[in-house]
């Protein structure tokens, strides 16, 4: 590449000191009279007719996304605005000024475009830059960095794994589309490669930046917009890991908790502390996702479907325990019965004892009255009275022994052959059972199925 000859203003421009610029800068502001009438050029639009049309050409840099605020349905993205417009009233000859192109100027010193953004919701913190750059074509440039906290309508439906699309509408406040237009720098509406790799993304991944010129009707007047659309994807690994995965464990545990038996209460407070721990995800669930969403998000659906299926578990769980306490009651009072019932054949053989026991004292008492009996017969008779006693006593020993056994054989028998209640409780559990996994299975496949079509949308 060959190099261009210095000609002779370089060669006076190289001569200069250092300390010369700012007298020669100075000059170049006298020379368009920026010193001494400060109103000059700020009352009106810097165009030589008025009927011109004010052309404004805007870059938007991401720099990087800082927070996403779903609840709140807010933006707020750390950005570069660059600016840049034609004055024709500041215009000079670099030549005679030792070749000084650009200078720059207080931003109250020229006129400058009333642009502003209007999703923004709250004014920049930050102070915007004092300066504007002004070259010896007439250009006017304003850099500017701002943390914008813009409205972004969210569409969660199919969150964790959904796309959101922000824009950032620049317009003017008062001007129409015949005395400002707004032109994207770029002109191909794709903004620059290289702010693919922002430094910081929060749990975003920015897929596109879009720019579109468009002119709408406000309060009667057309303006032109220049509109910035961000399409960002959330990152989803860390709510399946934190809160998709804990709901469908809740729900595994839920179907291994048939396998614990029903005769205590072990069964039923499982459930119920599952239960609890569902109903705390759905609480934190409720924290994060906007309350004006249009459509059910599907995390939600996946939420209450998995907190419907373990409380129909856990209603079948009660109803199964209930069944067979009533059969646990029945026998209960067939024991109080057979309890009764023996006592009074105890009574009764006592009553049969003592009435024998009275007959034969009648009939000793006829043999007093009737005659004197030998010593031979007294003995002999008082020996079967004491056999007969011990005899009815060893009988009556022998009678408990056979109800004891009696007993202790039935409830044997009760306890091999359960109840009439029991059996239908294990019907019905085994026909839940069934049923329940079938449920569950149909109802993660369908969710996936529509979450992953979603997706993919």
């Amino acid at each position: 590449m060959e190099v261009p000859p210095i000609t002779q203003s370089h060669q006076s421009f190289l001569m200069i000191n250092r300390t010369s610029i700012r007298p020669l800068k100075k000059a170049v502001l006298d020379h368009l009279k920026l010193t001494q009438q400060k109103d000059l050029y700020t009352m009106a639009r810097p165009v030589k007719n008025h009927t011109e049309t004010t052309r404004i050409w805007i870059q938007m840099l991401l720099h990087s996304i800082l927070d996403v605020r779903e609840t709140d349905q807010t933006f707020v993205p750390y950005v570069w605005i660059d600016m840049d417009w034609i004055n024709y009233h500041i215009k000079w000859d670099p030549v005679k000024f030792c070749g000084i192109k650009r200078v720059t100027v207080p931003i109250e010193a020229l006129w400058k475009p009333d642009i502003t953004i209007e999703e923004m919701t709250e004014k920049d913190k930050a102070p915007p830059s004092p300066y504007l750059i002004v070259r010896s074509s007439g250009w006017v440039e304003r850099l500017n960095d701002m943390v914008l906290v813009n409205t972004c309508k969210m569409q969660v439906y199919k969150f964790p794994f959904d796309m959101q699309r922000c824009t950032i509408t620049f317009k003017s406040v008062v001007h129409n589309d015949e005395e400002i237009q707004l032109i994207d720098f770029y002109n191909h509406g794709t903004l620059p490669v290289w702010t693919n790799k922002l430094p910081t993304q929060y749990e975003w991944l920015v897929i596109s930046k879009t720019a579109t010129v468009k002119t709408i009707d406000t309060l009667g007047f057309n303006q032109s917009m220049l509109v910035y659309t961000i399409t960002m994807k959330r990152r989803s690994l860390l709510y399946v890991v934190n809160f998709m995965l804990p709901v469908l464990f809740f729900l595994c545990l839920d179907l291994a908790s048939f396998l614990i038996s029903d005769r205590g209460g072990e069964k039923l407070s499982f459930k119920v502390t599952v239960l609890l721990a569902v109903t705390v995800l759905q609480l934190i669930l409720n924290e994060i996702l906007p309350s004006t969403s249009d459509k059910i998000p599907l995390i939600a659906a996946y939420c209450i479907g998995s907190f419907g299926l373990m409380m129909l578990s856990l209603l079948e769980t009660i109803l199964v325990m209930h069944l067979m306490e009533k059969d646990s009651a029945s026998d209960d009072s067939k024991a109080d019965r057979d309890r009764s019932s023996s006592e009074d054949c105890r009574d009764k053989q006592d009553e049969k004892k003592w009435t024998h026991c009275g007959s034969a004292c009648d009939v000793s008492t006829g043999e007093t009255l009737s005659g004197l009996l030998s010593v031979a017969k007294e003995d002999s008779s008082s020996k079967l009275t004491e056999d007969s006693h011990s005899l009815e006593k060893l009988s009556d020993d022998l009678m408990k022994v056979e109800k004891t056994l009696t007993v202790l054989l039935n409830s044997r028998k009760d306890e091999g052959k359960p109840g009439y209640w029991t059996r239908v409780a294990k019907r019905i559990n085994k026909v839940f059972i069934i049923v329940y996994v079938t449920v569950v299975g149909l109802f993660l496949s369908c969710i996936s199925l529509t979450w992953y079509h979603a997706a993919d949308e």
